[in-house]
């Protein structure tokens, strides 16, 4: 297949020739030139800015249909498409003031439309966004959006959950390509860092059609920054410190553009101690350190465009498994430890033909995981080698439809080198082929498609029948056929109405399917079942929001059922003083949603009142009593944000502060084998902005999180059978200077 997609790719390059143009002139309400506003082409990986006459200019342009962002702050965001690029063409845009910057392009979707044009409602998140709430790690970040959370591990270590589900059901999705990490595993987290990416989508609910495999309970589409404005040179460097681990994060980037040609280059470090928790001591073993480096290529003209990434991610990760012990600042982690090499490789190339084109992704994830019981020697030693491809060609419109067809497959290999085998040696190889269309008219969207995929996994026997680490040797195959439909609707001016009924599947993973030993992150002796079927799950989503220049107010709800879901269950036996846990299948269901609202009131522009309400409930679909809840269900959550925007005299631009209350309520809808956790409010507090001294700027944000120095315990945290708490006060100050 991947020669196949390689020979299409070479043959239409040579196809089709244009030098296509296109200006125009970028002005205010009043009619006055606006210079500085970003025009950026997102299939072309393009951008320029309006000189001071409000003009801007793109050149060599391919033949079809060009779409256009116009962004500037205190401006809403303009998205225009010129359809059938002529010679020469030319696209003036007047931008409004506005506060709400909310309609942006949706990446992660099969037409990549902007929201307000999408079936499917997305949660979309600049990091820049996320960063100002001095989170951390980017996971800490992404918990703060309405249906996310996180099962973590101290400071280090969170597992995205979305909507109640986790592990191989959330799919993560960084440079187009999807990520393969033993990803079924909890001592580890995403393997990502945010210093390089742009912005974050989160699909909440199945996206098997696009997707496959392991999308049953959602996506996170991470986009990666963007490539420098036509003809420039840009630098940054930024800085952030934390009081409570004693942290440091630090990132400099370059990048630089031609007409056609793009490059950039970023690196960060990020170092942290032991965390502290409110009584002033520290969680031992704690710390991690993290590497990353982040590079790319790519080149544009009127025949095609392609860029490609490449992504190391280096994690030196402390496991705190002996809770509030010996007292230390020191960075450097003890044993027990993990380090997890990462190497992200990506290519990404478009062919433009007359009324159509072809999108192919190509990717290579090479992941190393080590665990060190008590010493340099690595215990446990798992190397994943994953090779993706994703091919979708877009069919020439046809009236008022558009349409898609794609293939996507993986082969994936998992290896062993260490004394303790937590899986078998295997190989994986999926496959699977799908088209979808879109119609629009008025106001109205329709949108449905279907797909079918197939998965082999197949693994090597290992050790002695009867004994702990004996793996049997499985050669399984599992199908499914999966469908979505989606329907958004105007219902008046300002109100919006989506429907969605999508189904998703997940074939068992290595772990449930082959088990067979103490799992030391759960500290207990877990076996797996090779006779588990595939999960299989159909979801109804509903979302109505509302939208003026001064209130927004949003709803959404959902109802998953889930047949044959996959958890782990206590059977009452005891080996080597470890409980004895077996993989099992039950029917499930999930439902929930979240409602929100954001107030702006006029005259008082300065103003933001924000607030937001998740819920999710998991429930087995047996006759049992008392024990029928799902494990790893987050508690309900309350958010409380009042946010103020200023300018003060000449030195502070983009000026903000805010005061955020978190309120988590008890979850006292528990599994069998969980406890039952307290509820606790967090206060947290944050100022910022744009300090000009003189010829030099930079933004600056300042966040004391926790303020209050609350105790409290995450449900869904794992430290929490061992009456560890999360983190106490936290202050952050961040700086990030354009050189």
């Amino acid at each position: 297949m991947k020669y196949l997609i390689i020979a299409l790719f070479l043959g239409f390059s040579v196809m089709l020739n244009a030098q296509n143009s296109v200006s125009g002139t970028v002005r205010d309400m009043k009619n006055q030139p606006i210079k500085g506003v970003s025009v950026y082409a997102s299939e072309l990986y393009k951008g320029t800015a309006t000189d001071e006459n409000g003009k801007y200019t793109f050149t060599n342009l391919p033949n079809g249909n060009l779409k256009l962002t116009f962004t500037f702050i205190g401006f809403g965001i303009q998205n225009k498409t010129i359809k059938s690029l002529q010679k020469e063409n030319t696209l003036n845009v007047i931008l409004e003031e506005t506060i709400f910057q909310m309609d942006e392009v949706i990446v992660s979707t099969a037409f990549n439309k902007i929201q307000s044009q999408n079936v499917m409602k997305v949660e979309h998140q600049s990091i820049k966004e996320l960063q100002r709430k001095g989170t951390a790690t980017l996971i800490e970040g992404l918990a703060t959006i309405p249906g996310v959370s996180q099962v973590s591990t101290g400071t280090s270590i969170g597992k995205p959950v979305i909507r109640g589900l986790s592990g191989n059901r959330v799919l993560v999705y960084s440079q187009g390509v999807r990520m393969e990490n033993q990803q079924f595993g909890d001592e580890h987290g995403l393997g990502l860092n945010d210093s390089g990416i742009e912005s974050v989508e989160v699909i909440k609910g199945p996206a098997s059609l696009l997707y496959g495999s392991d999308a049953l309970g959602g996506v996170l589409y991470f986009n990666p920054e963007k490539f420098a404005d036509a003809n420039t040179v840009k630098a940054n460097f930024s800085q952030k410190l934390f009081s409570n681990t004693l942290g440091s994060n630090s990132s400099l980037g370059l990048k630089t553009s031609t007409e056609n040609w793009k490059f950039l280059a970023r690196g960060s470090y990020n170092t942290h101690s032991d965390y502290t928790i409110p009584n002033g001591d520290r969680v031992t073993n704690s710390r991690y350190n993290e590497t990353d480096f982040k590079t790319g290529i790519g080149y544009s003209d009127s025949k095609f465009s392609t860029v490609f990434r490449y992504n190391y991610n280096k994690l030196d990760l402390g496991i705190p498994e002996n809770g509030i012990a010996e007292q230390s600042t020191s960075k450097k982690t003890g044993f027990p430890k993990q380090g997890v090499f990462n190497h992200l490789l990506s290519l990404n190339s478009i062919v433009y033909l007359k009324n159509s084109k072809l999108d192919v992704d190509l990717g290579y994830v090479a992941n190393d995981r080590s665990e060190f019981t008590d010493s340099d020697v690595a215990s446990l030693h798992m190397k994943l080698k994953t090779f993706n491809y994703d091919a979708k060609y877009y069919l020439p419109k046809i009236g008022k439809v558009e349409s898609i067809f794609g293939v996507q497959g993986m082969h994936q290999t998992n290896t062993n080198s260490g004394e303790e085998f937590l899986i078998p040696d295997a190989a994986t190889n999926d496959f699977g082929v799908f088209g979808t269309a879109n119609y629009e008219w008025e106001s109205n969207v329709l949108q449905g498609g279907l797909r079918f995929d197939n998965r082999q996994i197949t693994t090597q026997e290992h050790g002695t029948l009867g004994e702990e680490g004996y793996f049997k040797a499985i050669d399984k195959s599992y199908d499914s056929f999966n469908a979505s439909l989606g329907y958004k609707t105007n219902l008046a001016k300002d109100l919006t109405l989506r429907l969605n009924l999508a189904s998703g599947f997940r074939a068992p993973n290595l772990a449930e399917l082959t088990s067979n030993g103490i799992h030391e992150g759960t500290n207990r002796y877990e076996r797996g079942n090779s006779d588990l079927k595939t999960e299989q799950n159909i979801q109804t989503d509903v979302n109505l929001e509302y939208k003026n220049s001064h209130f927004e107010f949003f709803a959404n709800g959902f109802y998953n059922h889930i047949n044959n879901y996959i958890y782990t269950a206590p059977t009452g036996a005891v080996i080597d003083n470890n409980d004895v846990f077996d993989y099992i299948q039950n029917n499930a269901k999930l439902y929930g949603g979240e409602i929100g609202l954001h107030f702006h009131p006029h005259p008082v522009d300065w103003l933001h009142f924000e607030t937001s309400f998740e819920t999710v409930t998991g429930k087995k679909q047996s006759r049992s009593v008392g024990s029928d809840f799902l494990p790893l269900i987050p508690a309900n959550n309350w958010n409380n944000t009042i946010r103020t925007e200023f300018v003060i005299k000449d030195w502070l631009e983009d000026g903000f502060a805010t005061l955020n209350f978190s309120s988590t309520f008890n979850q006292n809808n528990v599994s069998g084998f969980e406890t039952k956790s307290n509820g606790y409010t967090l206060i947290n507090l944050s100022f910022g902005g744009k300090v000009k001294l003189g010829k030099t700027a930079f933004d600056i944000n300042l966040n004391g999180n926790n303020l209050l120095d609350k105790s409290y315990i995450a449900h869904l945290s794992r430290l929490k059978n061992d009456g560890i708490p999360n983190i106490g006060r936290n202050i952050v100050l961040g700086v990030n200077f354009n050189l």
